[in-house]
């Protein structure tokens, strides 16, 4: 036995040089068993630190995650900081390429500011459970009159308690060398609160991060903040506009960020 887990030592180091699918599925597993253990130490954290289920709690998650990049061989490039010095209340929006995404998004987290997300992701063990201490406001995808209800609610508490909520308006995760069209679920809530609209453009990961190929290679994202939307003033009328603008813009920036569109790898499920 102790001569196969002594092979098993040996073979790694040399599957990781010479298998470019073995690299992919190690660093796949590694970063989901690494994330799920870093939540078993943020819950206690967390119950100590705010008792309970509270937003300042994703101060302590952003800085238990931030190291996870150079684990994976990533690093990030980052313009418009200032940009996020807005002072209230606003809604970010970002595209959405793969779980990787969460990597960025505590790369530039502001304080007070949570995140929208699938209800499916409170059932994700460890993490689910750390997300739910975080703020995380879970919505039901599959019912449109549960989801608004929830965003009509997150409004009201985007005010009430003065935070910023992150949403990924695409409503899935996509590799598809472009933006999919936007859902309407976070210009509805920038209007109902009035707040402003914070874009933020992920560049392609498709120069080191093949789904179909099984690819995972070190690499270099570029995070892009872009200014600020106002909708002060703007009525459930002007969602669609405001949609159509927030899209084009992000599109312009993620094209002039990623380059030449690389091939398509479709919807992710990672």
């Amino acid at each position: 036995m102790d001569a196969f887990w002594m092979l098993l030592l040996l073979l790694i180091p040399v599957l990781l040089w010479t298998s470019s699918t073995f690299v992919f599925y190690f660093k796949k597993c590694f970063y989901v068993a690494w994330m799920m253990g870093l939540a078993v130490l943020a819950i206690p954290i967390c119950i100590l630190k705010s008792g309970g289920r509270d937003i300042e709690n994703m101060r302590v998650i952003r800085f238990l995650v931030r190291h996870v990049k150079y684990f994976l061989g990533l690093r990030f490039e980052v313009s418009g900081w200032e940009h996020l010095q807005t002072e209230g209340p606003y809604v970010i929006i970002s595209n959405h390429q793969s779980s990787l995404d969460v990597l960025g998004l505590m790369e530039i987290l502001p304080d007070r500011c949570t995140m929208i997300a699938k209800k499916e992701l409170v059932y994700a063990g460890t993490v689910g459970i750390v997300c739910w201490l975080g703020g995380i406001i879970f919505i039901n995808r599959k019912k449109t009159s549960d989801a608004k209800n929830v965003m009509g609610d997150a409004a009201k508490t985007m005010l009430d308690d003065q935070i910023r909520l992150w949403v990924f308006p695409e409503g899935t995760r996509n590799q598809k060398g472009d933006l999919l069209p936007f859902k309407k679920g976070a210009f509805h809530l920038a209007v109902q609160a009035q707040a402003p609209i914070i874009p933020i453009v992920f560049s392609s990961y498709s120069n080191f991060y093949l789904r179909k190929e099984k690819q995972f290679n070190s690499g270099t994202i570029t995070l892009k903040v872009l200014p600020k939307i106002d909708t002060k003033g703007m009525t459930t009328d002007d969602v669609a506009d405001l949609s159509d603008k927030s899209y084009n813009v992000m599109r312009s920036a993620f094209m002039e960020i990623s380059g030449p569109p690389s091939q398509s790898n479709g919807p992710s499920g990672h």
